[in-house]
């Protein structure tokens, strides 16, 4: 328990991992903030501490750990709580780690608060803001009912479960009304999505009507979710961006099923088919696991066909990694380290170079860009429709519309100069 008679309130956060963690770790910043507590500042020793762990791959199992080390030792005495999935997987190894005082299971992230302040009326876990993004994430889904063999999500996530739409819109007004002007509609596996009768597509039809928004995204969806309801909301949308992040994972129709995943390579080429046919500028971000148990060179060169069929804006690519409970880790042929290490990089240099063609064929053209990121002597922002783009920072400031002439393709993305 937390004492409300301190001095100093001050509160440090560290997330992990998937967007449904970024928002979680901002609804603790506004609820925190709403009490009356403040970021600790660098050389600043925090009241309280929280961790919202990643347990997708090994790799993140380690970085949560380093990262508990790492708040503990710089925060002596500190309340420290963590939670995520990590922690849900593996509890008492968590508990182990010196100077962490509570381990909060992912069922009840929402509630984690109340323990440390019990009896006092909490504030709604929810966003306000979303902390160094112009661009808000609003969770509307958690859980997960796939069973994909190679992911842990389903047994620390739980079982998929919705919030109602009334509840999403009082959210995303508020964001509004913060100044945010884009939204990205995320959960664990958004497709899920339900609110009685009502779905996905219902709940982007709805946001999309909010007045003040100027753009909406979905932040993944699988390729068999794209029915025609959503597709007629996401192209006919006032504001939903077209662009989406449809998950692949392989372009391997043995592979997938393998995978349990729930459509076929011809699938995926088919979403990606019909959105273009009704704007050609439609572009696409996606995921593909390397090196997954019994994938042939013939499954890898099937993935980076498709790769080059789509050309897509951006690849997210993860090397297969084992995890204990999953029907992937029992199955044999397990793909040896040195040769994910070698379709790695074959994947990784041919995303870049169809996302540089694809950028490619963009110079000359005059985009909206909504600016992020300063750096130097640039602003950086995306198009509605996905492309990095940089242009001279001179006046501009994060969270602006900018209409901008794209003039040179880079590496790093597109180079601009803002015109009336």
């Amino acid at each position: 328990m937390i004492s409300r008679a301190m001095k100093k309130k001050r509160f440090r956060l560290a997330t992990l991992g998937c967007r449904t963690n970024q928002y979680e770790t901002q609804a603790y910043r506004d609820q925190l903030t709403q009490m009356g507590y403040e970021p600790a500042l660098e050389g600043e020793v925090a009241d309280l501490c929280i961790i919202n762990t990643c347990t997708v791959t090994e790799s993140a199992d380690r970085s949560s750990r380093h990262q508990i080390r790492q708040l503990v030792r710089q925060n002596p005495g500190a309340e420290v709580v963590v939670t995520g999935c990590s922690s849900e997987r593996q509890p008492d190894l968590i508990k182990k780690i010196g100077g962490v005082t509570r381990v909060v299971p992912n069922q009840e992230k929402e509630r984690l608060l109340e323990p440390l302040f019990p009896g006092e009326e909490l504030p709604e876990f929810s966003i306000r803001h979303f902390e160094a993004h112009t661009r808000a994430f609003v969770k509307v889904q958690d859980g997960c009912n796939s069973f994909c063999t190679y992911c842990i999500i389903p047994y620390v996530r739980g079982r998929s479960r919705s919030k109602p739409i009334s509840e999403v819109l009082r959210e995303v007004e508020a964001l509004i009304d913060s100044g945010y002007k884009e939204v990205v509609i995320t959960g664990i596996n958004v497709g899920d999505y339900e609110d009685g009768s009502l779905g996905l597509a219902d709940l982007m039809k709805r946001v999309d009507e909010m007045p003040g928004l100027e753009r909406l995204r979905l932040s993944s969806i699988d390729p068999d979710e794209v029915d025609e309801k959503l597709l007629d909301v996401v192209m006919n949308g006032r504001r939903t961006c077209h662009s989406l992040h449809i998950v692949l994972q392989s372009g391997s129709n043995v592979i997938l099923k393998r995978m349990n995943r729930k459509y076929t390579r011809q699938m995926f080429l088919d979403a990606v088919e019909k959105l273009r046919a009704v704007d050609p500028d439609f572009t696409f971000t996606t995921d593909v696991i390397v090196g997954f148990p019994g994938e042939t060179e013939g499954d890898h060169q099937e993935t980076l066909e498709v790769m080059s069929a789509v050309k897509f804006a951006k690849v997210h690519m993860f090397p297969y990694s084992r995890r204990e409970r999953t029907r992937a880790a029992l199955y044999p042929r397990q793909v040896e380290a040195s040769l994910i290490d070698l379709r790695k990089a074959e994947i990784l240099e041919l995303a870049e170079r169809e996302a540089f063609s694809l950028r490619e064929s963009y110079v000359g053209k005059t985009m909206d860009i909504l600016t992020e990121n300063a750096s130097g002597e640039w602003i950086t922002g995306h198009t509605k429709n996905f492309l990095n783009a940089s242009v001279p920072k001179n006046h501009h400031t994060p969270n602006q519309l900018l209409k901008v002439k794209m003039l040179e393709n880079r590496p790093e993305g597109l180079l601009g100069k803002v015109v009336e």
